[in-house]
């Protein structure tokens, strides 16, 4: 399974070597390492040693398969060609620790809203850039940690379910992207043409990100129906922003078993930001830097991360099972159940 990481903030930019990098936990490390407090006691199975394989294998530590990174902009607002942010993207199929580019990017840029990725491809799936998250529609960014059960099978059928103008944005060949495309497809029929060109209203991109789920899951048992299998369950951890809100899912449709893991932080910010006091790693340590500001002058902000990445356990919560998080453009945070039938 792959991971990511999210940030948002209405008026806290981050700077993204600060946030992607140099924490000992940083995402662009979690190729090969682990870290997921709280896992193991709040979802235990009634056989331990079931629940510690379940765990490993939903959350693979090798995750080698190539990173992306979108960070918005509001570059081309500010030359009058779109109102608010852009997503601007790099991918890369090398190690993030070892792409100059990558560490020359983060170095230099600030954000209010981030994405990173780092794939573990699943099946088949093509290992190209073009395959990394997160996809970009418009001003929006969807990425995904989990796989789509029989997408194999159902992938023609997929296709023929989205818009022309859907498909026409899809570049890879993954299940992810797809999945995109058809929530993308649901949200143009309510909204009309373009519609990723705007901003819409987090219950609404819900519903739509919803009825693509169900849809998949309609498929897939169609599908299976016709060699008389029932279906695998999916796993659908699922974040998308339009750079100023942000929605996320950790979802599975299995009655006893669990999504990867994902986790979310209003605290961890302060000390991922080096111009506050704190530190991601260590406890009673400054980033090294002098601090510019206090630390109750951190804007309001929110993580959603498959691992934490600062070690500092009472900063994260782990995201129930079948949970959607909902951020405003105030930074207020809603939870709600994912509404799907399975």
């Amino acid at each position: 399974m792959c991971r990511w990481f999210a940030y948002i903030s209405a008026t806290e930019p981050c700077l993204l070597e600060d946030v992607l990098i140099l924490p000992d936990h940083a995402i662009a490390k979690q190729v090969h390492e682990r870290y997921l407090p709280y896992l193991f006691h709040y979802e235990p199975d009634a056989d331990p040693n079931s629940t510690k394989k379940e765990v490993s294998l939903r959350n693979s530590p090798y995750n080698l398969d190539g990173l992306g990174l979108v960070w918005y902009s509001n570059a081309r607002a500010d030359f009058g060609e779109c109102e608010g942010p852009r997503p601007v993207s790099y991918k890369i199929l090398r190690q993030p620790q070892t792409d100059p580019v990558f560490q020359s990017l983060c170095a230099g840029t600030t954000a209010h809203a981030v994405f990173a990725h780092i794939r573990a491809a699943s099946g088949a799936t093509a290992i190209t850039i073009y395959n990394n998250h997160p996809f970009t529609f418009g001003r929006y960014a969807f990425m995904h940690n989990g796989v789509v059960a029989h997408f194999d099978v159902i992938k023609r059928a997929l296709a023929l379910a989205l818009s022309d103008e859907a498909h026409a944005l899809v570049k890879g060949t993954t299940d992810s992207e797809m999945l995109a495309a058809l929530f993308f497809t649901y949200l143009e029929e309510r909204r009309g043409a373009r519609v990723w060109e705007a901003p819409h209203p987090l219950e609404e991109l819900k519903l739509c990100l919803e009825k693509a789920i169900t849809t998949v899951f309609d498929l897939q048992k169609e599908a299976m129906a016709k060699v008389g299998k029932t279906p695998d369950a999916s796993s659908l951890n699922i974040a998308i922003t339009d750079g100023e809100q942000l929605l996320a899912i950790r979802f599975r449709n299995h009655a006893t078993e669990h999504p990867p893991s994902l986790y979310m932080s209003t605290r961890a910010g302060v000390a991922l930001n080096r111009k506050f006091p704190g530190h991601p790693d260590l406890e009673g340590v400054d980033n090294g830097v002098q601090n510019l500001k206090a630390e109750e002058e951190h804007g309001d902000h929110v993580i959603i991360a498959s691992e934490p990445t600062t070690y500092k356990k009472a900063d994260w919560e782990l995201i129930p099972k079948n949970q959607c998080i909902m951020v405003e453009r105030d930074m207020t945070i809603r939870r709600v159940p994912v509404d799907v039938q399975f």
